[in-house]
This record gives C-alpha cells, sequence and structure tokens, in this order.
C-alpha cells in the first residue's frame, strides 16, 4: 500500500510503558529487588546442594567445588548469594512491619527501603569479609 503523502509521519513510541519512561521510586526497585534475590536464592540452593552432596561424596567430588569456589567468579557468587539471602531477609522483615500495618507513609516506607539496601550490603560484606579473612590469614590454630 503506498503511503499517502499527505499524512502526517507518525511518531515512534512505545505501544507501552517500559521501564526505562518512569522514574524508579525506591519501593519499586526494592520490589524488584526482592522477587530477584528470591530468584537468586533458588538458584543458589543449587550450589548449596552441590557442595552437600560433594562433601558427602569424598574428596574426588569435593575437588571441584573448591576449586569452583576458590576463584574470582566463584567468590563473587558466593557473595552474590549471601547479599541475596540477607537483603532477602531484611526486606521480608520489613513486609511483615507492613503486614502489621506499619511504615506504609510514603516517607517511611523510602526510609526504610533505603535501610534495608544499606544494611543488606553491609551486613553481607561485613560477613563475607570475615569469612574471606578466615580463610586466607586469619587465626590459626
Amino acid at each position: 500500500m503506498a503511503e499517502n503523502p499527505q499524512t502526517p509521519a507518525l511518531r515512534a513510541r512505545p505501544l507501552s510503558p517500559f521501564t526505562t519512561i518512569y522514574k524508579w521510586p525506591i519501593t519499586m526497585a526494592t520490589s524488584i529487588t526482592h522477587r530477584l534475590t528470591g530468584i537468586a536464592i533458588s538458584v543458589g540452593m543449587i550450589l548449596l546442594a552441590w557442595w552437600l552432596i560433594a562433601v558427602a561424596s569424598g574428596p574426588e567430588m569435593y575437588q571441584p567445588l573448591v576449586a569452583f569456589v576458590a576463584n574470582p567468579v566463584g567468590e563473587v557468587v558466593l557473595f552474590g548469594f549471601l547479599w541475596s539471602l540477607v537483603y532477602h531477609l531484611f526486606n521480608g522483615i520489613r513486609h511483615l512491619a507492613w503486614d502489621l500495618g506499619y511504615g506504609f507513609a510514603v516517607s517511611t516506607a523510602n526510609k526504610t527501603g533505603v535501610l534495608v539496601i544499606a544494611l543488606s550490603v553491609i551486613v553481607a560484606a561485613a560477613v563475607f569479609g570475615y569469612g574471606w579473612w578466615l580463610l586466607h590469614g586469619g587465626p590459626r590454630p
């Protein structure tokens, strides 16, 4: 079909609103992150199951796991799993408070969202750092 030269060109617009159009409020970011960390925890359970099976199976099965965890990629995966657990815990406590009827004011919800993110990073980094220190130079018996 030939275009009519008298019809103005249509502007290219998205068919529906997308995440780049909205300014993300902190509550939206924490909600999406809560869902993503739930998925990350589920995937991380595969790593935990691998570890349990490897420990029960002996050194020949355990050695590949140690090799994976000992390299930088493995440490990033472990930190991501740890952070997911901590974030999901703290945000779950926040949701529990909401279930009890507390913290629904916009300013309170924003403050607790920032608090959950900050505390989860601090606690995960502290726990991971302590574990790394024990493995790489901590006190020896």
